[in-house]
């Protein structure tokens, strides 16, 4: 599991809660005050199920596998990758790319495992980058519509709390004409409290989920555009240090020293 994604989860609310207590010196008004069933109601079930509107039915129960991606720690490793790729273009050029087939069950990545059986049966290069690049493009498509769920809740939340505090204030407005000050007193604060969870469950849940899962969709991303170059590279009989130059370039300036490490300075 993903600790900094679930902790910093865990312990913004923690500080959310910490600061009521103190706010109010007293624990107790955590369940006299803040917590109300009706406000749970209005707020997470409401907009919840104006995402289930907003989508298809199939893509509103993928959320769960979804959240799974969010909050499971994935090993993202260029270096990695580009060792390996740096290592089949040594050998296609020292062997012949037919000799890369020995290799095809090692591969745990499937993307760039089709990419190097396309070349080692002598695809033509465009067909090789045309199915790559589909691939890729279907993947960015799934992951945007697991994106767009999270983002579409955390748009909706608060607008539901907001919701849930006019309904409170017509409700307090009924009781005006009483004058007792102590209904109007609570019947304001229980019609706040439903913006409350509103904001709290699209900023402290919902917009980190789809900002986290945004991040993982960038990263794969990246890495899936570094095996189409090296794949294409590989075909092409570049140089090995052209093929590292290559998919070096790809990535930020403040990582490129490690990678040149982990795949070797001198090859």
């Amino acid at each position: 599991m993903d600790i900094a994604t679930i902790g910093g989860i865990l312990i913004g609310l923690l500080t959310i809660i910490i600061g009521i207590v103190i706010n109010a010196r007293s624990a107790s008004v955590l369940f006299t005050t803040f917590l109300s069933i009706e406000s749970i109601f209005i707020t997470i079930g409401g907009s919840f199920f104006a995402v289930m509107a907003s989508n298809t039915l199939q893509r509103t129960l993928r959320m769960g596998r979804v959240l799974r991606n969010a909050l499971r720690t994935q090993s993202f490793e260029p270096g990695r990758i580009i060792s390996m790729i740096v290592t089949f273009s040594e050998k296609a050029r020292r062997e012949g790319l037919l000799a890369l087939e020995d290799d095809l069950d090692e591969l745990e990545d499937d993307f760039l495992r089709k990419g190097i059986q396309l070349v080692v049966d002598g695809t033509d290069p465009e067909i090789i980058q045309n199915i790559m690049e589909t691939e890729l493009n279907n993947m960015i498509t799934r992951h945007e519509q697991g994106i767009k769920v999270f983002d579409d809740w955390g748009l909706f939340a608060p607008a539901f709390g907001m919701i849930g505090t006019l309904i409170g204030l017509v409700n307090m407005l009924r009781n005006l004409g009483t004058g007792d000050q102590t209904i109007i007193g609570k019947g304001m604060s229980a019609a706040l409290i439903t913006t409350l969870y509103g904001a709290v469950l699209a900023n402290s849940v919902l917009i980190p989920i789809a900002n986290k899962l945004t991040y993982n969709n960038e990263q794969e991303v990246l890495l899936r555009e570094i095996m189409i170059e090296g794949t294409l590279s590989i075909q092409s009989g570049d140089n090995p240090r052209i093929v590292k130059e290559k998919l070096v370039s790809f990535l930020a300036p403040n990582i490129r020293a490690q990678v040149e490490e982990e795949t070797g300075e001198g090859e």
